[in-house]
């Protein structure tokens, strides 16, 4: 299980260049301006890049990562958001727990995608956000393999029930 996780060095996660790539305070502003939005779940969190911009933009935040490596960091690096172990497949919480679930940068490496999805639906009473790598080559980031089309997205939206799909590329 959990094949495709992240094993490069944890700092990387926070490099100047990959932050600004990320455009995280764009990000943040984009998914949270619809609806009622007060209590945040950051699965596959890392470091706690997002969970950190999710509390400083006013959010109750709790992060989830399988990767207990990732959780020290994130727990060293950000406070007031509450860090927890687990996977996208089988979060540990109960339904509609959320406002919001969000999974930045990490739904490619999941190693079922559909029930990660599914889980998501399952304990937001919102929204579902997912930041992911384009389709296409380039030199950051997974391969051309690992990433998803538009229509994958779709496909994978429709069989998780999930009742609408809107992509805003970055």
């Amino acid at each position: 299980m959990h094949e495709r996780r992240f094993h490069a060095d944890i700092a990387r996660l926070r490099s100047p260049e990959r932050l600004a790539r990320l455009e995280v305070e764009r990000v943040i502003e984009l998914i949270t301006q619809k609806g009622d939005i007060h209590h945040v779940l950051d699965v596959g969190t890392g470091s706690g890049v997002f969970a950190e911009a999710f509390s400083h933009a006013g959010f109750e935040v709790e992060g989830l990562d399988a990767n207990p490596e990732m959780l020290a960091a994130a727990r060293t690096l950000v406070q007031g958001v509450h860090f927890q172990e687990g996977t996208a497949e089988s979060l540990p919480y109960p339904d509609a727990a959320f406002d919001l679930v969000f999974m930045g940068l990490l739904f490619h490496e999941t190693d079922d995608r559909l029930k990660a999805l599914q889980e998501a639906a399952r304990v937001t009473c919102q929204w579902v956000a997912i930041l992911e790598w384009p389709y296409e080559t380039q030199d950051f980031g997974p391969g051309l393999d690992e990433r998803l089309t538009e229509k994958d997205m779709q496909e994978l939206s429709l069989q998780a029930g999930l009742a609408s799909l809107q992509i805003l590329p970055l």
